[in-house]
C-alpha cells in the first residue's frame, strides 16, 4: 500500500465557520441544549446572542415588593446589549416600566419588527416618542390598555410609516389619531379599534380613503361608529368585527359595500330596527364566516335573503336568535349548499319540524352543528333520528361564543 505523506493541519471543530455553527444551533430544539451551547465558550456565547430574534421580557417581582423603574430600566438594557439582532421583542404586562427603560431602543430597536408594549401603564407619549424614533422598520404593534394619546400615535405613525398592523384596542384616541395614523401609514393592512369610544364615522371614513389596503378591522363597542363612514371601503377588506355595536341599517350596508368581505361578526348588535336582511343584500358573495349571536332582531326575512345572497357561506353563527321560525330553517336548508358550521344554540323556535327543514336534505357539508337549551322544543326522539340520518354530523352541545373558523389578527 502506499503511504501518501501527512499534511499538517488541525482538524479542531473550533476550525468551522460561525455560519456553522448558527446552523447548528437552529437544530437544538430544547431551551437547555440551546443554553449550553452559549455556555461552551465566549465564541459560541457571541453566535448565540447573535442567532437571537425573538425576546419576551418578564419583570416578575413579589405583589407587595416595591419594584423602582431603574431595576426595569438596568435588565432591560442588558438584554437588549445582548440580542441585538432582535425583529421581534414583547414587553408586555410590564405595568411599572418608565419611560426611560424605552430609550435603549433608540440604540438597539433599529431592526424590530414586531412590538408588545400591552398593559404597559406607565408609559407616556413621551415613551412612545422615544421608542418610535429607534424602531423606524416597525410593522406591527400592539399597545392594548396603554396611556397613548393622538400626540403619541401621531408621532408614531410618523416616524413608523411602514406600519401594517396595529392594536389600539382600550387605548384612549379618537379621530384626531386615527386621522394622524392614516396619513402616515398607507401600508396599513390590518386594525384593531375595541373599546375605542371616542372613535367615530369620521375616522372611518378617513382611513376608508387613505388606507387601501385595509384588509381587517375591529370596530367591537365602539359605540360612536354607526357603519356609515364603511362606504367607499375599497374590496381589499375581507374581515370586520364589529361586536356590540350601534350599527345603522345604512352602516350595515356601507360595510359590506366594498364586495370582498370574508368574516363578519355582528354578534350582540345594539337590538334596533338594524335591517340584517342588508347583509345579503348582493355584496357579500365571498362571504365564508358570519356571526349573528344574540342578534335579537334576527327574523325569516334577513335568514332568507343571506342565504340566498352568500352562497360560500361555511360557518354560520345563529344561536340565541329566537324569531326565526320553519321558514328561515327551509331556507339555510335549500340555500347554504356550503355549510360546514352551525349555531343554534337557544334558537327557542328551531323546534322538530325546524330541525327536519334544516337537515334533511340540504347542508350536505355540514360537518358540526352546535344545539343546546332550545326550550324543551326538541324532542329527544328527534335528535336520536337525526343522528340516524346524517352521522357524518357532529352535534356539540356546549356553545362557542364566537365562531370556530377564527379571525386572523
Amino acid at each position: 500500500m502506499k503511504n501518501y505523506p501527512c499534511k499538517n493541519f488541525s482538524t479542531s471543530i473550533m476550525n468551522l465557520p460561525d455560519d456553522c455553527f448558527a446552523l447548528i444551533l437552529q437544530l437544538l430544539n430544547r431551551p437547555m441544549d440551546r443554553n449550553s451551547f452559549g455556555l461552551t465558550c465566549h465564541r459560541w456565547l457571541h453566535i448565540q446572542n447573535s442567532s437571537r430574534r425573538k425576546l419576551w421580557f418578564n419583570h416578575y417581582h413579589h405583589p407587595l415588593a416595591k419594584v423602582s423603574p431603574h431595576s426595569y430600566s438596568f435588565r432591560l438594557t442588558k438584554l437588549l446589549t445582548r440580542f441585538q439582532q432582535l425583529n421581534f421583542l414583547s414587553l408586555s404586562h410590564c405595568t411599572e416600566l418608565p419611560d426611560s427603560a424605552l430609550s435603549h431602543l433608540q440604540i438597539y430597536g433599529s431592526n424590530i419588527q414586531t412590538l408588545y408594549l400591552e398593559c404597559c401603564l406607565a408609559i407616556t407619549d413621551y415613551g412612545f416618542s422615544l421608542m418610535a424614533s429607534g424602531c423606524s422598520r416597525l410593522t406591527s404593534i400592539s399597545l392594548y390598555r396603554c396611556n397613548i394619546s393622538d400626540v403619541g400615535l401621531e408621532y408614531l405613525a410618523k416616524s413608523c410609516s411602514s406600519l401594517q398592523k396595529v392594536n389600539l384596542s382600550w387605548c384612549g384616541i379618537t379621530d384626531t389619531g386615527i386621522i394622524s395614523l392614516g396619513e402616515s401609514c398607507s401600508s396599513l393592512q390590518k386594525l384593531n379599534l375595541s373599546n375605542c369610544g371616542s372613535v367615530s364615522d369620521r375616522g372611518i371614513r378617513y382611513l376608508s380613503q387613505a388606507c387601501r389596503q385595509l384588509c381587517s378591522i375591529t370596530i367591537s363597542y365602539c359605540e360612536r361608529i354607526t357603519g356609515v363612514g364603511f362606504r367607499g371601503f375599497s374590496e381589499t377588506l375581507t374581515s370586520v368585527e364589529a361586536v356590540s355595536c350601534k350599527l345603522e341599517p345604512e352602516g350595515i350596508q356601507a360595510i359590506v359595500s366594498g364586495g370582498g368581505l370574508e368574516y363578519l361578526d355582528l354578534s350582540g348588535l345594539v337590538p334596533v330596527v338594524t335591517r340584517l336582511d342588508r347583509v345579503g343584500g348582493g355584496f357579500t358573495k365571498n362571504l365564508r364566516v358570519l356571526n349573528l349571536r344574540n342578534c335579537r332582531d334576527v327574523r325569516n326575512t334577513a335568514v332568507i335573503k343571506i342565504s340566498k345572497g352568500c352562497p360560500l357561506l361555511q360557518e354560520w353563527n345563529l344561536a340565541h336568535c329566537h324569531n326565526i321560525d320553519l321558514d328561515g330553517w327551509k331556507a339555510i336548508g335549500s340555500n347554504c349548499h356550503n355549510l360546514e358550521i352551525l349555531h343554534v344554540n337557544m334558537c327557542w323556535n328551531l323546534r322538530d319540524s325546524g330541525l327536519h327543514a334544516l337537515l334533511s336534505d340540504g347542508c350536505r357539508r355540514l360537518s358540526k352543528l352546535y344545539i343546546s337549551n332550545c326550550n324543551g322544543r326538541i324532542s329527544y326522539f328527534t335528535i336520536q333520528q337525526f343522528k340516524c340520518r346524517r352521522s357524518d354530523v357532529k352535534i356539540k352541545e356546549k356553545e362557542v361564543q364566537g365562531t370556530k373558523t377564527k379571525n386572523i389578527f
